[in-house]
């Protein structure tokens, strides 16, 4: 009887894995993971990594670029493709460029150490230790970096660590597009807007 009971383990992954294979033959490949292209950045509100804590201050990442174009970049400091793509980073920063940091899923004073090893290329870093940025933005992992528009649109993604020099242009390209006018009240006969 206890041979039985040993075997449950296995059976319970085999089952888990028919049932992987099952999703991932089904699951609709016309769903992009850059599906939050064309809209707005979630209004999710954070610490601002002050030192090596969250806070006191907070703000939404919609709001962290303060009316301008900027850069999401979603890193960690155990995240090694993050350390790939910091030198990178660091060259936007040089150019200035406004990168917004999110600290996903990583303790403060990690973040701090990390920042404080490579250099921050930040102009400010959100603490995202619960990791509710990452699924208000729809992440698949670090780093993921999104372009947002001045009016708090998100224009463009890259999955993956920024190290193509034409991917960072594309990314850099996209906030700085003037953005398209407002529409007009057209006017009728009577001289009165619609």
């Amino acid at each position: 009887m206890n041979r039985w009971f040993s075997l449950i383990p296995l059976v319970v992954l085999v089952a888990l894995a028919a049932l992987f294979i099952g999703w991932s033959l089904k699951r609709d490949p016309a769903i992009k993971p850059d599906a939050l292209v064309g809209q707005s950045i979630p209004e999710t509100v954070l610490p601002i990594l002050t030192g090596d804590q969250p806070g006191p201050g907070q703000v939404d990442l919609k709001t962290a670029g303060v009316g301008r174009p900027m850069l999401v970049n979603v890193f960690a400091s155990w995240c090694l493709p993050c350390k790939v793509e910091h030198p990178k980073l660091m060259a936007l920063r040089a150019r200035g460029v406004a990168v917004v940091g999110v600290a996903w899923k990583d303790a403060p004073a990690d973040t701090r150490a990390f920042l404080d090893e490579l250099g921050d290329p930040y102009s400010m870093v959100l603490v995202d230790q619960e990791g509710r940025a990452g699924l208000d933005l729809g992440i698949t992992g670090a780093p993921e970096t999104f372009a947002v528009n001045a009016m708090g649109k998100v224009v463009a993604k890259s999955s993956g660590p920024m190290v193509d020099d034409a991917e960072i242009e594309r990314m850099v390209a996209a906030i700085q597009a003037p953005p398209r006018p407002l529409p007009t009240a057209t006017t009728r006969g009577d001289g009165e807007g619609r």
